[in-house]
């Protein structure tokens, strides 16, 4: 959870999730987005797939980035625990 909120709390990768939410792309796809070099996309590529946020697949010489819902899933529901106990009283 807390590499989660770390990915999160970077406007760059929060951006990247947004291009991502219209569909897959490639990192050099991600990186004609920016004004960055391509290592530092990668960088922030890495961070979002260790916390979860991100998975990627090769296609040819290409990694295939996409967003991956079931961590978003799995933060809603723990969010939502908090909110049921609010009814339950």
């Amino acid at each position: 959870m807390n590499t989660f909120f770390k990915a999160l709390n970077d406007p760059t990768r929060r951006e990247i999730l947004e291009h991502l939410n219209k569909g897959d792309l490639t990192a050099g796809e991600i990186a004609k987005q920016f004004e960055m070099t391509k290592p530092s996309i990668s960088h922030h590529l890495d961070l979002l797939k260790q916390a979860g946020l991100v998975v990627s697949s090769r296609q040819g010489q290409y990694q295939k980035y996409s967003i991956n819902t079931t961590v978003f899933d799995e933060l809603v529901k723990w969010m939502i625990q908090f909110n049921q106990r609010k009814y339950e009283k």
